[in-house]
């Protein structure tokens, strides 16, 4: 679950004073000049305005709080010089209009995210923003444009038209070096080529055991971690000891969590389970990550990965190539992908201990039930009063933003499913495609109206893995028999927590063989990033699991 992210960055700023004409309309016009990009561009075009400067505006467009209204409009074949515009007709968040604004002064920034054309494998032409390594994040994507910060008096009674000239590019990421212990890949992958017609990568970051080079003849289990695109090693890993506040402490100890200099420690320790990690990087044009499974609009991300990216992986590191030897885990969008990833490929994991997953039941798809409900922004069953919906809490249960709210943010970051953000992933992922090749959403933005053929469509398609589970146990059963392993905290904030409870029901009923599943839940008020022991201490009870399943293999090459 990824619920915006707030980027803090200071930008060079150029404070130009504004006079307000006498003309009845607001607006904004956004343009390019030829020397920053001398073709036409398709995108999307967006103002973001703040009350003050210590952030560069453009760093918190699309984050979620009180940070200031954001506009957006598609730009097509925007050539230079052209304006693209945006008005008082024009939807934004959290005001939905430029009418809305207060008079008064702002700081004000123009961003152009830019889409690449994909002639795709079944047919379908369709314009995203191909990802650049920065995980989908189209204020800080390498190629986009920006403005400068202007300093402006709006008074909207008067009416304005202020033109914003786009005349930065974002500079490409920085891939952090490769180290003794971390070690960073990207290939491209054949399988994604094909269908999306243009070179598409998926990559990995390997983190090796302590005395990796001086063993030459050992070889490891390895821990597939699931995670939001990043370029950090697995599980936060870090030689360097950053000193932490007395807050962080305190959440950390509150999620039964370390630092990564302090698992550094537990991994280089003596008589340390001795295995390989990986996390995953596969950011998909509609998010961060692909939710690592095949779909119709993400197309074979889930295969792309097992038969692609683990071989690369097992070919060029010490890895044991064997099912007992491949276990899971991820936390939140990664937890889900753990689950999943057993589910979908039971034959070639070992083992998955899913943390804080998204919904796996989508009984519970956070609040919603996506098959009963009529409308996911109000709880039903109200003849007089609407009762919003929630997507976010604080662990103490104080509602922060509600389905509606966040369904709206996600319009205004991108029509036609555009917005890289975590409910429009979910339509991606799980959801039929579109006619027009977009995916089909469960409901809509700006109504909240569920359509019922898209549930049913997630639901006959195993994406709601609960009911994939319970209805294929037969088959997978003995192949997932004491390999499921589901921790939650009882207060999580994206109410995640609602849906395990429902698969544990679940399981409660699967029968020849017993599930054995393990479920843990924290209490009291654990909110979401909570687990029941430290990572380094997970990590122990998954090397526990890979020699107690074995099959009497010799394991002492990994224990040194």
């Amino acid at each position: 679950m990824r619920a915006g992210d707030l980027f803090i960055g200071i930008g060079c700023m150029a404070f130009l004073s504004f006079s307000a004409s006498a003309q009845a309309a607001e607006k904004f016009e956004i343009s390019f000049p030829a020397s920053v990009h001398r073709g036409p561009i398709t995108g999307r075009a967006f103002v973001v305005l703040t009350k003050t400067d210590a952030t560069e505006p453009r760093l918190v467009a699309g984050s979620w709080g009180d940070l200031g209204p954001l506009f957006g409009v598609d730009a097509n074949k925007l050539a230079p010089e052209q304006a693209a515009v945006i008005d008082e007709s024009t939807f934004g968040v959290p005001v939905h209009s430029l009418r809305d604004i207060p008079a008064g002064d702002y700081f004000v920034e123009a961003i152009l995210n830019i889409y690449t054309e994909f002639h795709r494998a079944d047919g379908h032409t369709v314009w995203l923003h191909l990802d650049q390594w920065e995980g989908q994040h189209f204020n800080r994507s390498p190629g986009n444009l920006y403005s400068e910060v202007q300093k402006v008096h709006l008074e909207p009674a008067a009416g304005y038209n202020i033109k914003l000239r786009l005349t930065k590019v974002i500079p490409p990421v920085a891939v952090p070096p490769d180290t003794l212990w971390v070690k960073h890949l990207k290939i491209q992958s054949e399988m994604l080529t094909r269908f999306w017609g243009r070179p598409m990568y998926i990559g990995a970051i390997v983190l090796l055991p302590k005395g990796y080079d001086e063993h030459p003849n050992s070889h490891y289990p390895v821990i597939y971690e699931q995670n939001h695109f990043s370029l950090l090693p697995p599980f936060g890993f870090s030689t360097e000891d950053r000193p932490i506040s007395s807050e962080q402490r305190t959440m950390l100890t509150n999620l039964n969590r370390e630092t990564g200099y302090e698992f550094y420690q537990a991994w280089n320790s003596e008589n340390f389970p001795r295995m390989i990690a990986v996390t995953f990087q596969h950011p998909t044009p509609y998010y961060d990550d692909s939710y690592a499974v095949n779909s119709v609009n993400n197309v074979p991300y889930g295969d792309a990965l097992v038969k692609e990216m683990i071989p690369y992986l097992e070919a060029h590191f010490r890895m044991t190539p064997k099912p007992y030897a491949r276990v899971l885990t991820g936390g939140s969008t990664g937890g889900w992908e753990s689950l999943a990833a057993q589910v979908f490929y039971p034959d070639f994991f070992g083992g998955t201990w899913t943390l804080y997953p998204d919904s796996i039941d989508f009984r519970r798809y956070g609040t919603v039930n996506a098959y009963e409900d009529d409308n996911a922004f109000f709880e039903p069953g109200h003849n007089w009063v609407q009762v919003p919906r929630s997507i976010m809490r604080t662990a103490e249960g104080q509602d922060e933003i509600t389905v509606q709210q966040f369904s709206e943010l996600e319009a205004v970051l991108g029509s036609h499913g555009r917005s890289a953000e975590q409910i429009e992933i979910w339509d991606a992922a799980y959801g039929p495609i579109g006619d027009d090749g977009y995916p089909k959403p469960l409901w809509d933005k700006r109504t909240g109206k569920i359509d019922h053929r898209v549930a049913i469509y997630m639901h006959d398609h195993g994406y709601d893995l609960s009911y994939n589970v319970k209805t294929n146990w037969a088959t997978l059963g003995p192949k997932l028999k004491g390999k499921i392993h589901i921790y939650v905290g009882d207060m999580d904030n994206f109410y995640l927590n609602l849906a395990v409870y429902k698969f544990e029901e679940m399981t409660k009923d699967l029968h020849n063989p017993e599930c054995e599943c393990e479920f843990a839940y924290g209490r009291p008020m654990k909110g979401h990033g909570w687990q029941p022991v430290t990572t380094a201490n997970l990590v122990r009870r998954m090397a526990e699991h890979v020699e107690k399943t074995s099959g009497g293999e010799d394991v002492k090459p990994w224990h040194y």
